[in-house]
């Protein structure tokens, strides 16, 4: 039983300079499901349309015990944020060309939450970059740990 999944690829794929959290309007249905782990958040992002918070392809598989509430799996659920936040998110997403990308979807008592990352793209030689010192670091640890 998983109470989390974690997007590595938002870490490939941005440099994160911030992170929140947030809450998410899900049926119950779905809270089962992520409380069996059937999530993915890798093909995720994040839009603030209309001054709300939307996330869009996380996919959540069919609790396999419930067939008649079936819901589309893959379909957009809203962000539970403050105002404040959304208005000083849409600030610096227009300003400095950020992306909103969710990073971890996790389980806090009874509450579903989402860790989101304010990211600045990478081009491709800084992802060689951070492969080659992921390497490096792994290298010296191998090294360290024969000493």
């Amino acid at each position: 039983m998983v109470n989390s999944a974690i997007n590595k690829k938002a870490y490939y794929n941005y440099e994160i300079l911030e992170k929140l959290e947030a809450g998410i309007v899900l049926a119950g249905n779905e809270v089962k499901s992520i409380r069996a782990g059937k999530l993915n958040i890798s093909q995720a992002f994040v839009r603030i349309i209309r001054g709300e918070a939307t996330i869009h392809n996380m996919e959540i598989q069919h609790y396999e015990h419930i067939n008649s509430f079936r819901l589309e799996p893959t379909r957009t659920r809203k962000l539970l944020l403050k105002k404040s936040e959304i208005s000083k998110l849409t600030g610096k997403i227009q300003e400095k060309g950020l992306t909103l990308v969710p990073l971890k979807v996790y389980i806090t008592r009874q509450y579903v939450k989402v860790q989101l990352g304010l990211g600045k793209g990478k081009k491709t030689a800084d992802k060689r970059d951070s492969i080659k010192k992921r390497d490096l670091d792994r290298e010296m640890g191998r090294n360290f740990k024969f000493r």
